[in-house]
């Protein structure tokens, strides 16, 4: 089994641990239930405001038996001038096994990791990363396709955003064609790299991808100069109604949420058939409870994995 004892980013994982990550989320979707997480508690850090991500990994860490405390930094100390650390450092004192840490700032997850040297999940950090959701998209399409290798997934919008870091080198990791849309002040050219293309005109291969994942425009982070208004956006990037018509039968539409409706996707998508959303919002819970039991109790897991997987 590949070793995981921390998910800051996708370079922790390699093929083998995402096969094993998916699989274990394919197993608790079946609902097959199992204490790995016993005698566990795991210190929920958010700085930043969510709603999926937490309660999705409450209830992960909940259905695997174990306990987890919440920390906001509204109404803590860090009023008072405490730092990061400084509350890591106290909650840990406390005994918390691991951390589940979301922030508006880049790095601050790697920062805790290595200061603490306890197991630390990236629940979002800044325009860095976002594992888990990617994971939980992928393991979506793959449930869908079964196999994601060839297939051309279209990532419409903000692909600034960390969700778009995660899940194009995840995407590329298991031999799928990343193609970026959107207005070009949006686009980071820096993911050519990666070996993505990247397209201006939604209209042109709208038509020709095999699934379409859209992200939502974060207005609190927008400035006039990235984009005029949200109408003008959903003019020419927005998966409105007459879009649904353009695109194949069995081609499917995602978005991590939340959404805004009118905007990035019209109010049509939520009742197409192709649209993946509320499975995506299901399989978050099975990804991370997959994701903690194999960093948190990778021999339980293991045994997990070879038990329950016969009976698929």
């Amino acid at each position: 089994m590949a070793a995981l004892d921390q998910l800051i980013s996708i370079k922790d994982l390699t093929p083998a641990s995402v096969h094993e990550v998916l699989l274990g989320a394919k197993l608790f979707s079946k609902n097959i239930h199992s204490p790995l997480l016993s005698n566990q508690t795991i210190a929920l850090l958010f700085f930043e405001n969510s709603t999926r991500t937490k309660i999705s990994f409450e209830l992960a860490i909940k259905k695997l038996s174990g306990s987890s405390v919440y920390f906001s930094s509204s109404g803590s100390s860090m009023s008072k001038g405490e730092t990061v650390l400084d509350t890591t450092q106290t909650i840990r004192a406390m005994g918390v096994n691991g951390f589940i840490v979301r922030h508006q700032t880049a790095g601050v997850p790697l920062s805790i990791k290595l200061s603490l040297n306890l197991p630390v999940i990236n629940a979002g950090d800044g325009t860095h990363e976002h594992p888990t959701q990617a994971l939980l998209d992928i393991f979506t399409l793959i449930e869908h396709f079964k196999d994601i290798k060839n297939k051309k997934i279209l990532i419409l919008g903000d692909t600034n955003q960390r969700v778009a870091r995660s899940n194009i080198k995840l995407l590329k990791m298991l031999g799928a064609e990343v193609i970026l849309c959107g207005p070009h002040t949006l686009i980071n050219k820096n993911f050519l790299s990666l070996g993505v293309k990247i397209e201006t005109d939604l209209d042109q291969i709208i038509g020709s991808v095999d699934a379409i994942m859209a992200l939502r425009i974060q207005t609190e982070r927008q400035n006039s100069m990235q984009i005029p208004n949200v109408n003008e956006f959903r003019k020419f990037w927005g998966v409105t109604a007459s879009r649904l018509k353009s695109i194949k039968k069995d081609t499917v539409i995602l978005h991590p949420g939340p959404t805004n409706w009118g905007v990035e996707l019209d109010y049509e998508v939520s009742d197409d058939s192709r649209s993946l959303i509320s499975k995506q919002v299901q399989n978050g819970l099975f990804v991370r409870m997959s994701v903690l039991s194999k960093i948190f109790n990778p021999n339980g897991f293991k045994d997990f994995l070879e038990n329950k997987g016969k009976q698929l």
